[in-house]
């Protein structure tokens, strides 16, 4: 595959880079909106953690999935629930705690989803949603085949085929490059791998797990290659080139759909935040984010490849003004919006009785 470098722009996809740029711009805009209210206005009691600099990987991968395919997140998710098609007005809502949130206010940050567009949750145990994610991949697996069993049906005959009906579903998992030195990573990629499910696994690999160097604390060559050891479908890739992303996960969905088996998406990028919104990231070498931002913000490389592209620089400057004003708007909606009623709190709450019934 061509370099962001190397790639011919006469052949450039004008409609697609406008299309990612777009949703580049509404993920950084809603987080920086996201960042105002937790430390202008003391609106989120919590922390939250921002993917200022990483937004290429969640609007590259996510622009090739729909309504029916299941995502899991990190702690780090606002740009993947997003992208997966979640209003910003309950996502704002959710990290405000108001009602009308996603979860009713009651996951925040970390715990946000939205299961009416796929988003099955993000999770603030690092590593905990890969399991997650093989457990929703297996799901699929078992409701296909009780449905062949009912209409005596084969679906490995739709395998390969063009359909994009729940037959060709799949679930693809995001989480950092610090999640795969914890158990749940060789737990959930083997179990994928074992038992053939549809399920496309994206690190998204920032370099700094929390305050420390990753490289610091991982033996060998990294999460890739740990993939590749299990017998997954690997590729690495530039996380901050929007177009390679989107190539990339182009062909590895379009593989998860066709063959039913799991793959693995590298993707090497750089958050120019903290680890959360209150984290000054003293632990990285002076200058470092700096020069990551003037050298590789994926929205500035982007909006270089357009305008070589023959896009005009004040119709970009446009979708950056929109997105700035959709997410000005949710956060004054969120802020306007009711608490939660007092006698919701129990509600969504399972109750199964007294353990002590069923223990002793």
């Amino acid at each position: 595959m061509p370099t962001y470098e190397e790639r011919p722009i006469s052949n450039y996809d004008i409609a697609r880079g406008l299309s990612l740029l777009a949703m580049m711009e509404r993920i950084r805009a809603f987080e920086q909106q996201a960042k105002l209210a937790a430390v202008r206005d003391n609106l989120v009691l919590g922390a939250i953690h921002l993917s200022i600099g990483q937004e290429a990987i969640a609007a590259g991968v996510m622009m090739h999935l729909n309504t029916k395919d299941y995502m899991l997140s990190t702690h780090r998710g606002h740009g993947h629930t997003l992208a997966k098609g979640a209003t910003p007005d309950s996502m704002m809502q959710e990290l405000l705690g108001r009602r009308g949130g996603s979860c009713g206010g009651k996951g925040g940050s970390m715990h946000i989803a939205d299961f009416s567009v796929g988003m099955l949750g993000a999770n603030g145990v690092v590593g905990a949603n890969i399991t997650i994610a093989a457990g929703a991949a297996h799901g699929i697996k078992l409701l296909r085949t009780a449905r062949e069993s009912i209409n005596g049906t084969d679906s490995s005959k739709n395998i390969g085929s063009k359909n994009k009906s729940e037959d060709n579903q799949i679930v693809v998992c995001f989480f950092g490059d610090g999640a795969a030195n914890r158990g749940p990573f060789l737990e959930g990629l083997n179990w994928a791998g074992v038992f053939d499910l549809p399920i496309l696994f994206v690190c998204e690999d920032n370099r700094y797990s929390a305050s420390t160097l990753t490289s610091t604390m991982t033996a060998g060559p990294g999460p890739a290659a740990r993939a590749e050891s299990i017998g997954l479908s690997t590729e690495v890739v530039d996380g901050n080139d929007a177009d390679a992303v989107a190539d990339t996960a182009a062909r590895l969905v379009a593989q998860v759909r066709d063959t039913g088996k799991p793959a693995f998406l590298h993707a090497n990028t750089y958050r120019l935040d903290g680890h959360t919104y209150f984290d000054p990231a003293s632990y990285r070498p002076d200058g470092e984010a700096d020069h990551a931002a003037a050298t590789n913000d994926p929205i500035t490389r982007l909006r270089e490849t357009l305008i070589e592209a023959g896009q005009a620089t004040t119709q970009l400057d446009q979708l950056a003004t929109d997105a700035e004003v959709e997410m000005t708007g949710a956060l004054a909606t969120a802020t306007a919006s009711a608490w939660p009623e007092d006698s919701s709190v129990f509600a969504d709450v399972q109750d199964i009785g007294s353990p002590q019934q069923e223990a002793y």
